[in-house]
C-alpha cells in the first residue's frame, strides 16, 4: 500500500512539473485564499490585542457612567451620537460622597467639545475637555509645568486652562505658556499649567486637549447643563462589583427611579472588565466573519482546480488508456488524479501560509513603528485550518475529474486523438 502511495506521489509530481506555469496558476487561487485567511486572523488578533491593551491601560478598577439606556449589554444611545441629558454635575458630586459609594476614591465628570484656541497670531483646533478636579486621580497623567485647577476654581467658573503638550507646542513652541492668555471661542483664559506628554491611551490623544473647569465649560463654551460621561476610580479591583451596585442605587435615587431591576434606568454603569468582555466578543465575531469571507476565495480556487484537472484528463486520455491497457485499475487512475489535485492545493496552501505570515509580520512591524502596541499573532489553529481546508478543497474538487478519468474505456482512450 505504501509503495502504491509513493508511486502515485511520484507520478503526480512528474505530471505537475511538466506544466509548471499551469500548475502555478492553478495554485494561485488557493495561495490567495489561504494567505488571506492567515492575514485576516493574524491582523484581527493583533488589532484585538491593541484594543484590549489600550482599555487595560486605564486600569481595571475604573467605572464608567454614561447617559441613556443600553439594550442587551450593547452601547448606550449616547455612544451612538444621540444627545441625552440625564447625567448632571450634581450626580458626579453625589458619587463622590463616601456615604453613597464608600469604595470610590475619586470621580471625574466630563463635558467635551472641539474648538479653536488662539494666542497672538497663532491658532490651533483641538479638543476641549471640561472636567472636574478629580481628573488627575482617575485618569492619571502629570502636570509638567504649573498646576491643575482647584475645586474652588471649578465652583467659581474660573477662566483657567491646562494645555496638553501638543497644544502647547503648536501655540507656544519653545516659549513659556504658563501665565499667558489664550482665547477659546472669544473668551480669554489664563494658562495655569501644561500637561506632561502622555500619548494616546484607549484611542484618546491626551496631549491634543485643553482642560478647563467643568462648570466653565458648560456655561461659557458648550452652553449645556448635562454631562457626557462620568468616570470613577474604585479603591480596589475586589470592590468593583459593590461600587457598581452603589453607583446604580445612588443614581436611581437621584433620578426618582423606583425600579431596581435596571429596566427603567436612564444611565448605564459599567466596569473596565465588562468593557473588555464586550470588546473581545465583538472583535472575535468580526475576525471570524472576515476570515469566512476570505475563505470564499478558496472555493473559487477549488473550482479552478477542477477545471484544470478536467482539461488534464482530456489531454492525457491516451496516457490513461495506455496505463489501463497494461493493468492499471480504476482505483489507480482515480488515486493518481486525486493525488495531483491534493498536491496542488497543499502546495498552494503552504505557500499561502508562508506569504500570509510574512505579510502579517510586516503589518505588526509597521504598526509598532507607528507607536501602537500591536502583537504579532499567528495561531496554530489558523495554520491547521488553512492546511486542512486546502487539502479538503483539493479532495472535493478533484473527485469529479478523477472519477471521469478512471471510467474511461481503454480501447476508446487509445483511439483518442
Amino acid at each position: 500500500m505504501l509503495n502504491k502511495i509513493k508511486q502515485s506521489v511520484r507520478t503526480s509530481t512528474t505530471a505537475l512539473l511538466a506544466n509548471k506555469v499551469r500548475s502555478f496558476l492553478t495554485m494561485l487561487g488557493i495561495i490567495i485564499g489561504v494567505g488571506a485567511v492567515i492575514i485576516i486572523m493574524s491582523v484581527g488578533a493583533g488589532a484585538q490585542s491593541l484594543i484590549l491593551n489600550q482599555v487595560k491601560s486605564l486600569g481595571t478598577n475604573i467605572i464608567g457612567v454614561m447617559p441613556g439606556k443600553a439594550e442587551d449589554d450593547g452601547p448606550p444611545a449616547s455612544a451612538m451620537g444621540i444627545v441625552i441629558t440625564t447625567l448632571t454635575y450634581d450626580d458626579a458630586l453625589a458619587l463622590r460622597k463616601e456615604k453613597n459609594v464608600p469604595n470610590i476614591v475619586e470621580v471625574v465628570g466630563y463635558t467635551k467639545s472641539v474648538g479653536t484656541v488662539s494666542w497672538n497670531s497663532y491658532t490651533y483646533d483641538t479638543n476641549l475637555s471640561g472636567c472636574t478636579v478629580g481628573y488627575l486621580e482617575v485618569e492619571g497623567g502629570k502636570v509638567k509645568n504649573g498646576r491643575f485647577f482647584t475645586e474652588e476654581e471649578e465652583r467659581n467658573m474660573a477662566r483657567v486652562a491646562v494645555l496638553g503638550s501638543t497644544v502647547k507646542n503648536e501655540l507656544f513652541g519653545e516659549s513659556e505658556a504658563v501665565g499667558q492668555k489664550v482665547k477659546i471661542k472669544k473668551h480669554t483664559f489664563e494658562v495655569i499649567g501644561v500637561m506632561k506628554e502622555r500619548g494616546t491611551v484607549a484611542f484618546q490623544d491626551y496631549d491634543d486637549q485643553v482642560f478647563i473647569p467643568l462648570k466653565t465649560m458648560q456655561k461659557l463654551i458648550a452652553g449645556v447643563n448635562h454631562l457626557g460621561l462620568i468616570r470613577a476610580k474604585v479603591d480596589s479591583g475586589d470592590n468593583v462589583e459593590q461600587a457598581l451596585n452603589d453607583v446604580a442605587l445612588t443614581l436611581r435615587d437621584r433620578h426618582d427611579i423606583n425600579d431596581h431591576s435596571g429596566n427603567s434606568d436612564d444611565f448605564i454603569v459599567r466596569s473596565a472588565a465588562e468593557a473588555l468582555d464586550v470588546i473581545t466578543t465583538i472583535t472575535d465575531a468580526l475576525s471570524y466573519f472576515l476570515a469566512a469571507m476570505a475563505a470564499l476565495s478558496l472555493i473559487v480556487g477549488g473550482i479552478g482546480i477542477m477545471n484544470i484537472m478536467l482539461v488534464g484528463v482530456t489531454e492525457r486520455t491516451r496516457e490513461i488508456g495506455l496505463r489501463k491497457a497494461v493493468g492499471a485499475s480504476n482505483f489507480n487512475i482515480m488515486s493518481q488524479f486525486l493525488m495531483e489535485a491534493v498536491s496542488v492545493t497543499l502546495a498552494g496552501g503552504i505557500i499561502g501560509i508562508i506569504g500570509g505570515v510574512i505579510v502579517s509580520y510586516i503589518v505588526a512591524v509597521i504598526a509598532n513603528f507607528l507607536g501602537y502596541n500591536w502583537a504579532f499573532i499567528v495561531s496554530p489553529l489558523s495554520v491547521f485550518l488553512a492546511v486542512f481546508v486546502a487539502a479538503l478543497i483539493g479532495l472535493v474538487f478533484g473527485i469529479y475529474p478523477a472519477r471521469k478519468a478512471s471510467r474511461l474505456e481503454p480501447v476508446e482512450a487509445l483511439r483518442y486523438e
